[in-house]
């Protein structure tokens, strides 16, 4: 299965974690790590150049620091540019149908301000929800998320646990099971 990384990290240099998870990915076979900010400093995508990509690869990561509870602007503006009706949906928009979509996050909230009745009130897997709706929309299947909290306060021996958990998670995991839904 090959594997691309949209990696969306506005100053990747800086990150500890986004920095170490893109080397370590770098080092694995039927891999492309795409470093959005680095191939578009001017914010002016190149719509076929990415589509391509995409159609050449089965599994699709989207891996970000979590900013205000969504994605950085230029993944935003990568997600309104490159899958367009036509081709990522709507008729004959089916490119990304049968792919793997999920996300790699960092967040600076600890894991427990990541739950019900914490901090930030939700799960990560709450707040991935518009990536997850997404991955529907364009008929792909949904990966959970792979995510590290506390990203200001993590030790190294922590950020070199999770790129050998962020590796076993970009071959291991399976898409997320729906249950039919009873509808009234």
């Amino acid at each position: 299965m090959k594997t691309l990384i949209i990696a969306a990290h506005p100053d990747l240099q800086a990150s500890r974690i986004n920095r170490a998870w893109t080397e370590a990915a770098q080092k694995q076979a039927e891999t492309t790590v795409h470093l959005l900010y680095e191939a578009y400093p001017d914010k002016k995508i190149d719509v076929a150049r990415e589509q391509t990509l995409l159609e050449n690869h089965d599994r699709l990561i989207f891996q970000y620091p979590l900013y205000w509870y969504s994605t950085p602007p230029l993944l935003k503006q990568w997600f309104d540019e490159v899958l367009t009706y036509g081709w990522a949906f709507g008729p004959g928009g089916d490119r990304l149908k049968g792919k793997e979509i999920g996300i790699a996050i960092s967040t600076s909230g600890t894991a427990a301000s990541y739950q019900p009745g914490g901090y930030n009130l939700f799960t990560i897997r709450d707040i991935a929800k518009p990536v997850e709706a997404l991955a529907n929309y364009v008929s792909a299947r949904y990966l959970p998320p792979f995510a590290l909290h506390n990203a200001h306060h993590v030790t190294d021996e922590e950020i070199a646990d999770s790129q050998a958990a962020y590796v076993k998670h970009l071959v291991e995991a399976q898409p997320v099971r729906y249950e039919a839904l009873e509808v009234y």
